[in-house]
C-alpha cells in the first residue's frame, strides 16, 4: 500500500514499527543505507525464468533497487527457488507487450536522468571499466539467444562489453549482469558520487518494507489510519 501524504506516512511508520522487533528494524535500516538508484538494469524479453530470477537476486544483493522489465514474445516470470525472494524487495517497472515499448522504457529512463548502455559482445566497444560512475546508468540486457533488439541498440546512448580472454564469445545473461553490477557498484561505492537514496525515497521504501515484514499489514494500516484520523495519535 502506498501513501502519498508524507505526514500520514511518517505516523504510520511510527505505528508499524511497534509490530517489528528492534533487530528487524535495524536490519531494514541497514539495507536502506546501502540501496541505490544510481544504477539500474533493463531486461528485454528474457524467457528463461532462472536467468531472470538470478538477475533479480544479483540486483538485490548489490543494493540495486530498480529493475525495468520489457515484455514482447515472452512473459516475465520469477523462479522462486533461484530468486530466493529477492524480487520482494525490489521496485519492478513493467513494460508489457506493445509497439515500441522498448523505446518507451528508454524514454522513461532518460526522463529520470539515466544514461542507457547496451551490453554487447563486440571488441570495438567501450569496456565496463571505462564507463564513468558519475552518471546515473541503466544497463540493457537482451534475450539469451539473440541479444538486444535493433530498437534497443538504436535508442541506447552507448554500448559496453565485459573483457573476455577465452574462446567463448559471451557470458550467460545472469553472469553478465552479476559481473557488471558487481564491478560498477563497487566503483560507485568507492567514489565521491552521492549514490544513496533521497530521504523521501528512503522513507517510502522503509514504509513498503515494514509492510512486507508484518502479516496482514493492510488491515493494520487501516486501523492505524483510523486512529490517526480520530485524534492524531498512534494507539499502542
Amino acid at each position: 500500500m502506498q501513501i502519498e501524504d508524507k505526514k500520514l506516512r511518517a505516523k504510520l511508520i511510527e505505528g508499524l514499527e511497534q509490530f517489528v522487533t528492534d533487530e528487524r528494524k535495524e536490519r531494514l535500516l541497514s539495507v536502506l543505507d546501502n540501496r541505490t538508484r544510481h544504477v539500474t538494469v533493463v531486461l528485454e524479453d528474457l524467457y528463461q525464468t532462472q536467468n531472470i530470477s538470478a538477475v533479480m537476486r544479483s540486483c538485490e544483493c548489490y543494493g540495486i533497487q530498480d529493475a525495468y522489465i520489457v515484455e514482447n514474445r515472452n512473459t516475465f516470470e520469477i523462479h522462486k527457488d533461484i530468486s530466493m525472494g529477492a524480487d520482494k524487495w525490489l521496485t519492478l517497472h513493467h513494460y508489457p507487450h506493445s509497439e515500441h515499448n522498448v523505446k518507451q522504457c528508454i524514454d522513461d529512463l532518460h526522463a529520470r536522468g539515466y544514461t542507457v548502455i547496451a551490453t554487447l559482445p563486440d571488441e570495438k566497444r567501450t569496456t565496463i571499466m571505462d564507463l564513468p560512475v558519475e552518471r546515473k546508468t541503466a544497463f540493457l540486457f537482451g534475450t539469451e539467444l539473440t541479444g538486444l533488439s535493433e530498437e534497443a541498440v538504436r535508442y541506447a546512448d552507448g554500448a559496453a562489453l565485459i573483457p573476455m580472454y577465452g574462446f567463448t564469445e559471451s557470458f550467460n545473461i545472469s553472469n553478465s549482469a552479476a559481473i557488471i553490477l558487481s564491478h560498477f557498484s563497487e566503483r560507485l561505492r568507492h567514489s565521491e558520487v552521492d549514490w544513496k537514496l533521497t530521504p523521501d525515497e528512503r522513507e517510502e521504501l522503509y514504509f513498503s518494507w515494514l509492510q512486507k515484514s508484518i502479516r496482514n499489514s493492510e488491515s493494520l494500516i487501516r486501523h492505524l489510519s483510523s486512529d490517526i484520523a480520530g485524534d492524531g495519535k498512534i494507539l499502542p
